[in-house]
């Protein structure tokens, strides 16, 4: 429905400007004298009517997206589809399973009539069910289980009267949605009554559901947060790699000091292939709690994510994935690029990070590149595709690729003077850059520490390094 008044809205649109247009065409067509190739007294209306074009052509299509998006809202917010459209709503706040069931109750079963059963298929567990007699029959159950296993990876699917999938949705009493070895299923007699661009938005939610659950739940199932903090530090630590890889070509070292016992900074390396590696390090602002679980959720998004190339579209999900948690003023900073040591390249993002820097030898001796910021932070402001710039620098063997948190550069002495913006700061990068990655490492945690006269630090450390070999 949606799609067909869109698409009938558009059609209209057209003939009317189009219509328009050859009106005052006609009207002004007296004026042009095409013959006269010696004057120019042809030009004016020529003009008026390229203008007259151009005006119609803007008008046209701003007045095609005002009706797109008023139709979308009359669609998905009346009828049938509302039901689905407040229950996406609703599924936007919920962190746990038992928030997700309460919306269940309150959006689709009370105000919908709609069944619902929510399987774990990987524990062949059931998560919860509607109670009634359809979804706790345990022939259902088992027939649901034998059509569709654990193995099913078809993310969207309609279910006939046989409990089979049909191809037409007008045929359905319900749907299911299979994400990461869970599926959910909604019943309903009147399925077909929804508009079909409803279900891609309401999967799109549940797979933002699960990532955030599941996050949430290592990283907060603590009794008492206050008392068992370390729990929730391990819980933290077990996202970072316990190991970097060994990967030809690239040597690693990195390093990790939260200020307390959860921190915001993160960092890991995940090799794509025999010659590209996916370098990433970034920093949550703020700290605690919710900082933690920002950076968790930041990691697994990550993680996850399929194409590993897809730098703009990893920065979009990372900035959805936070802006789905609706925590209040967290966001993120972030590099991630990709090292293609046969193309001797680096492909990057850098979201605002301020320290990313390539050590490289010339003839005076080792030079600083830095890797500069091409997007916004992510996680609070709007990002489209087109906001995210992706660039590239050359690499040549035994350069090293240097990505540091700020509380790297932006640690002070006694006199208030941050590392960063020292020379001591600056040789020691060059005068450890041919070393192998951990103990330039060393020599730069070292440096922060005794710049900082040995007193409380007031951020977290954390660092990354890679060398390019051949």
């Amino acid at each position: 429905m949606y799609k067909a008044q869109r698409r009938a809205a558009l059609i209209s649109i057209n003939i009317f400007a189009a219509l328009l247009f050859i009106i005052i065409a006609v009207s002004l067509a007296p004026q042009i004298k095409l013959t006269d190739y010696r004057t120019y007294s042809n030009i004016f209306p020529i003009i008026v009517t390229a203008v007259v074009f151009a005006i119609l052509l803007f008008a046209s299509t701003t007045t095609f997206f005002n009706a797109r998006d008023t139709i979308e809202k009359n669609v998905m917010d009346n009828g049938a589809t509302a039901f689905l459209t407040k229950f996406i709503e609703r599924l936007r706040f919920c962190y746990s399973l038992d928030d997700f069931t309460a919306a269940v109750s309150e959006m689709l079963e009370l105000n919908a009539d709609c069944s619902v059963l929510y399987v774990d298929r990987n524990a062949n567990y059931v998560l919860y069910n509607s109670p009634n007699k359809f979804t706790t029959d345990p022939a259902i159950l088992n027939k649901l289980a034998q059509n569709y296993g654990a193995d099913w990876h078809d993310p969207i699917n309609f279910i006939g009267d046989s409990l089979g999938l049909v191809a037409k949705r007008s045929k359905a009493r319900g749907f299911f949605f299979a994400s990461d070895g869970e599926h959910l299923y909604i019943f309903n007699r009147y399925t077909y009554l929804f508009d079909g661009e409803i279900y891609e938005k309401l999967y799109e939610e549940f797979v933002r559901f699960q990532n955030r659950s599941r996050i949430i739940a290592s990283l907060a199932e603590i009794s008492e947060l206050s008392t068992e903090w370390q729990q929730l530090a391990d819980a933290q630590i077990s996202f970072l790699p316990k190991k970097l890889p060994e990967i030809k070509n690239l040597k690693l070292g990195a390093y990790f000091r939260p200020l307390i016992n959860v921190s915001g900074d993160y960092y890991t390396v995940l090799p794509i292939d025999e010659n590209k590696t996916l370098l990433m390090l970034g920093d949550v602002s703020g700290k605690g709690l919710a900082a933690a679980l920002v950076m968790g959720l930041v990691m697994n998004t990550v993680k996850i994510k399929e194409n590993k190339e897809d730098l703009v579209g990893m920065i979009i999900s990372v900035d959805a994935a936070i802006k789905g948690m609706h925590l209040q003023d967290k966001y993120t900073v972030l590099f991630i690029g990709i090292v293609d040591t046969e193309k001797m390249k680096i492909t990057y993002v850098n979201a605002s990070m301020s320290d990313p820097i390539i050590v490289t030898r010339s003839p005076e001796g080792y030079r600083i590149k830095s890797l500069s910021s091409n997007c916004s932070v992510v996680g609070i402001i709007p990002i489209e595709p087109g906001d995210v710039q992706v660039s590239e620098q050359r690499l040549f063997s035994g350069d090293l690729i240097m990505m540091a948190s700020d509380g790297v550069s932006e640690v002070m002495n006694e006199d208030k003077v941050e590392l960063g913006d020292t020379e001591l700061f600056t040789n020691t990068i060059k005068a450890s850059a041919s070393k192998e990655p951990q103990d330039f490492v060393t020599d730069i945690v070292n440096l922060v520490l005794s710049y900082n006269a040995d007193t409380r630090l007031h951020d977290d450390l954390t660092m990354l390094v890679a060398k390019v070999g051949r």
